[in-house]
């Protein structure tokens, strides 16, 4: 599993840098301020979750259990809440009607967030002090 995350984790760095420079340079012009800071909140928060991955993976050579469940529920944060806000700051760019029905599936992300972090408090407390 560690293995995985780390993995998971470089695949979403990776697309957290390639996203935020293709915002910066390639939908300034495109974009109004306001979506603009939309882009700038999606990558902002697949970063923060990166590094929560990245330090998930830590716990996961300690075989903890609850590193599972707070994997899955990053990634699934990070895929609803940041990809939903992707799509939303470029509907107009595209020509997309149909976004409007990812308006709640952004929030739906924010609490696949919580829910990781949740795991991950549950899997500090369950350690062993050394």
């Amino acid at each position: 599993m560690q293995k995985r995350i780390i993995i998971t984790a470089a695949i979403s760095g990776i697309l957290s840098i390639i996203t935020g420079a293709f915002g910066a340079h390639g939908l300034k012009a495109l974009l109004s301020e306001a979506n603009m800071n939309v882009w700038h909140t999606a990558v902002q928060y697949q970063f923060y979750h990166t590094l929560a991955l990245l330090f998930l993976s830590t716990l996961a050579q300690a075989k903890q259990s609850l590193v599972i469940p707070a994997y899955y529920f990053f990634l699934t944060g990070i895929l609803l809440f940041s990809g939903s806000l992707y799509i939303l700051a470029t509907r107009e760019v595209h020509h997309l009607s149909w976004t409007s029905i990812l308006g709640p599936i952004t929030p739906i992300g924010g609490l696949f967030f919580i829910g990781g972090w949740i795991f991950l408090l549950l899997a500090g407390l369950r350690m062993k002090h050394a």
